[in-house]
Formats: C-alpha cells, sequence, structure tokens
C-alpha cells in the first residue's frame, strides 16, 4: 500500500531543504524511515519557527558545509584553517591593513615567547600566569641566571598579549614629544592556557590571531585618541554591517596595579570619551584589566550570549614599569607617555564565526572564498575546455609573463564540468555559497571569439538587495563609458544579472571589492 508522506528534517538539514521550495510534499514507498504520516503532522509553533531560523544562523551549523577549518585532539583549542577560511581571515587582515594609514598605524612584528623576567616586569607572570604557557628551553633552571646563554636557564612563556613587546620597541630608541603619538599594529599569534571546559568553536581558543594595536602618546593627546580609536571601530563595524554592536565601561577590578588616582583618573577619561561619542554604553564594575580600565565592544550571537570583540583600554602603568619615556620641550625634562592597547576586530578567528553567523554563512563576494563558478552545459569538451580558459583569465586578470604586480588582482573563480544537470550545479553552487554562477555552453562558442559574453547570475549574498543595486550601477557606468558598441548585453532570463565579457566580469568584481559588496 502507498502512503502519503511528508519529509520532517532534523534541525542540522532544515536550512539545506529550505532552499529547495517546491519539495512541499513527497509521495514515497517508505521501508524504513523516521517520517511521520500528514495526518499526525502538528502545526509548527512560533517557537520551532524561531528555533529553525537561530539553527540557520549557528556559527558551528554552516561550519562543514563551507570547510573553514578543522579541529583536532592534538591541537585542543587550536584549529587548523583549511584555505577557505584561511582566505576569510587574510581578507579581515587586508581589510584593517588598508585603514591603517588613514589612522596613523604602523605593523609591526614582534616574538612569539620572552623570558619569564619581563613577564614579571609587566606583571602578567603575577596577575595572568595561570592563563600563560610556560615553556623552557634547552638546560632550563626556571629561574634568571645571567651567566648562562641565551635561550638557556630561564624560563620563558608564550605571549598572550603584545603590549610588553611594543613596550620594548618603544624603549629600542630615544623619543621626543614631536614623536608622539606612536601607533604599532601587530598580527601575531596569541597564546592563553583557556580551560579545557571552556573551549568552543572559534569563539574561544588557546592559540589565536588579533589586530592588536598600541598607542603611545602624551596626556594632551589622549582624548583625541580614544575618540580615534572609537571612531575606527565605528568604521569598520559599520563597514561590515554590524553596527548594531553595544558599548561596555570596565572599571577597576579587585586585583589591580598601580594607584587608585590613576585609576579614577583613567576611568573618568574613558567616561568622557564614551559621552562623546553619542552612543549609549553600560558600566560593568570591577571588569577592566589589571592594568586600566577598558571600554569593551560586545557582539550578540543567535544564542543571545554576548561576545567580546573590539577592546580600548588605557593604561598608565605600563609605560611605568617598563621605564618608558620621551623628552619634552622643555630641556632636560622627561614624561612617561600614556599606553592606549586598542583592538578593532579583536580575537580574528572568534570575530569570522560571529561575521559568519550574521551573514548566515554567504560572505560578501569582496572577502568570499568562493566568488564565482563556471557552469558548463552538456559534456561538449569544447565548451569545457573553454569554461577552463575562462576560470584562468578571470581569476589572474593582471597575468602576464614574470612576476605580477604587487597589487595585481585576483579572484576566487572556479569550474563545474561535472556530467550533474545544470539545475543541479545550479542547486550545488548555492550550497556552497558561491556569490555569482555563470552558464557556459553552445551558445557561447557560437559567439565571435572576441564578443563572447557569461551570463551572470547572483547565488547568494547577505546583502541581495545592497548587491544588485550596485551591479545596476556598474552597468550603467558601463555603458556610459563603453559607447554603443561594446557596452553590456541585456538579461537573457529574470535570473541572469547581465550577460558580461570576461573583461566586464573582471570589473565587475574589482568594482564589488573596492565597495566592500
Amino acid at each position: 500500500m502507498r502512503t502519503r508522506w511528508q519529509l520532517r528534517p532534523c534541525k542540522w538539514h532544515r536550512a539545506s531543504l529550505s532552499s529547495v521550495g517546491h519539495l512541499k510534499t513527497l509521495n514515497l514507498r517508505c521501508f524504513s524511515c523516521n517520517c511521520v504520516p500528514l495526518n499526525r503532522i502538528e502545526r509548527p509553533t512560533q517557537e520551532a519557527d524561531k528555533a529553525s531560523t537561530k539553527d540557520s544562523r549557528h556559527p558551528y551549523a554552516i561550519n562543514s558545509p563551507h570547510e573553514y577549518y578543522t579541529a583536532h585532539t592534538f591541537s585542543p583549542g587550536s584549529p587548523l584553517f583549511q584555505p577557505a577560511g584561511t582566505h576569510v581571515l587574510q581578507k579581515l587582515r587586508a581589510f584593517l591593513r588598508a585603514q591603517y594609514p588613514s589612522y596613523g598605524f604602523e605593523e609591526v612584528l614582534t616574538p612569539n615567547m620572552y623570558k619569564k623576567s619581563l613577564w614579571e616586569t609587566s606583571g602578567h607572570w603575577e596577575n595572568y600566569k595561570d592563563d600563560m604557557f610556560a615553556v623552557t628551553g634547552r638546560g632550563a633552571q626556571g629561574f634568571y641566571d645571567p651567566e648562562s646563554e641565551a635561550g638557556e636557564g630561564e624560563e620563558y612563556g608564550l605571549k598572550p598579549m603584545n603590549c610588553p613587546g611594543h613596550c620594548l620597541l618603544f624603549r629600542s630608541r630615544k623619543r621626543s614629544y614631536k614623536d608622539l603619538p606612536i601607533r604599532y599594529a601587530d598580527f601575531s599569534s596569541l597564546h592563553r592556557n583557556e580551560p579545557s571546559g571552556t573551549l568552543s568553536g572559534l569563539t574561544r581558543l588557546r592559540r589565536f590571531h588579533q589586530d592588536d594595536g598600541h598607542i603611545f602618546c602624551d596626556h594632551s593627546q589622549l582624548m583625541d585618541e580614544v575618540a580615534r580609536s572609537l571612531h575606527f571601530v565605528e568604521l569598520v563595524y559599520r563597514t561590515l554591517g554590524l553596527g548594531n554592536y553595544k558599548l561596555r565601561l570596565g572599571t577597576r577590578p579587585p586585583q589591580f596595579i598601580g594607584t587608585v588616582d590613576d585609576w579614577e583618573t583613567a576611568e573618568r577619561h574613558l567616561t568622557t570619551a564614551l559621552e562623546d561619542s553619542g552612543r549609549s554604553y553600560c558600566t560593568n564594575p570591577g571588569d577592566g584589566a589589571f592594568y586600566g580600565p577598558k571600554i569593551d565592544i560586545i557582539l550578540t550571537d543567535a544564542d543571545g550570549k554576548d561576545h567580546q570583540t573590539a577592546t580600548i583600554q588605557l593604561d598608565f602603568q605600563l609605560p611605568k614599569r617598563f621605564g618608558l619615556e620621551f623628552d619634552t620641550s622643555e630641556p632636560a625634562v622627561k614624561e612617561t607617555p600614556v599606553l592606549i592597547h586598542r583592538a578593532v576586530l579583536g580575537s580574528l578567528e572568534r570575530f569570522m564565526a560571529l561575521l559568519s553567523e550574521s551573514y548566515c554563512g554567504k560572505w560578501p563576494c569582496w572577502m568570499s572564498p568562493r566568488q564565482l563558478i563556471i557552469l558548463t552545459i552538456g559534456q561538449d569538451q569544447r565548451v569545457r575546455r573553454r569554461a577552463e580558459e575562462m576560470v584562468r583569465q578571470l581569476a589572474s586578470p593582471d597575468a602576464r609573463p614574470g612576476a605580477l604586480a604587487l597589487k595585481a588582482r585576483a579572484f576566487m573563480v572556479s569550474c563545474d564540468n561535472s556530467d550533474e544537470s545544470i539545475g543541479k550545479k545550479i542547486f550545488n553552487a548555492r550550497k556552497r555559497g558561491y556569490s555569482f554562477y555563470a552558464v557556459v555552453g553552445d551558445r557561447t562558442l557560437r559567439q565571435p571569439p572576441n564578443k563572447q559574453t557569461l551570463d551572470i547570475s547572483l547565488a547568494s549574498h547577505p546583502k541581495e538587495q545592497d548587491v544588485q543595486e550596485a551591479i545596476k550601477t556598474f552597468l550603467h557606468t558601463q555603458t556610459v563609458q563603453a559607447g554603443s558598441e561594446t557596452q553590456t548585453e541585456p538579461a537573457t532570463s529574470k535570473a541572469v544579472i547581465a550577460s558580461l565579457t570576461i573583461g566586464q566580469c573582471q570589473d565587475l568584481l574589482t568594482y564589488l571589492d573596492n565597495q566592500y559588496l
């Protein structure tokens, strides 16, 4: 007897099945399954709808299809990033690096480990030792021995933060008030010995990368630098579509270094900066770092959990501990600079997870590891060869004999020339998160070689309306600039955005890169 059934997918597959709109019900001959007869299916509740939406936004649910990273028992809390995940992280770094000149930051590189005596100077060994990884070198005794060779005798610690190293850079030569402010940026990996029970995906790790920055300035520059840091955060988060963040002021904790007067002065400065920013904020008493108060930027995930990303911390103590000073305008008078710790994204890995959730796994084209895929129709080898040639042309538009220029364009383009139907290929392209797809077939080969076009269609994008408007602007500009002979072809179907030549496709991808779409 044939019975009418309806599939009831588990929560991890709802998002995938929901994209197949025409599969409402199926007539199946079922032998053994976990389906429910139609007359026994309950209407979905409001709570179930919310749960389904949350599942489709969960950062760990969308990891596997896109193959961003893998975890292993050999490196708990230290993920191994696949090429796709590495591409996203590199794009986040490149985005920040593009902004650094406007905000006066210079990038530096610092060691991953230092002797214990450095951490004792900074105060980390006393206040942060339990969260650090200790390292012993060959023949190390675990104590300071001035007679031992470099790298031996004394215990080392993997750095949990970059500030002590940046203090050493500041102290490496004589400084003048004319040099200030000095702004260092650093993407070095950091290590923190988090308890195993707190490790969670990409949001809580033992090894991670942070867009660390430190500003050395005098007291008269302090408020301007904090305001510029808040503006930097606002610019980046607005560009990434994360403008709805929260600001939280952390004040003096029970365990701290320095004087109460210094702390109260620093807290007043940050409070004034927050009030001047025009944004609402809350205060979290006792949540400051052990060396100074801080402003944290908080993002909330789909589960309602808060995650700290960016931070701006005021520090009067570390410069004193390292004996930092600069010459003032008065002869023979020296002053100690103020140190501002700042991170715009915070942990890049955590930010990537939160961004992935915010975008529901659909990366913007400019940072997507899968920007465009060319789909072939039929099994004609000429079509396949032409598609592969188009991939090479699109992936490296500025290719030339010899080495490429430092700023040569490069795009993430691939080809699906399998024997699957074109409908299946389009479904797979959307499922894997490609931004665009283009179809190549016999019609492409019938076009003149110098006028062959690609039918470009939008596959997936977190800001579909914005990207469609941007593409309309691009097409209008192309039409005006190119003239009637080389203008873009009209779309051949509703799904197709435009028919573009290879050169126009390259220009479109470049335009979206520049618009951060």
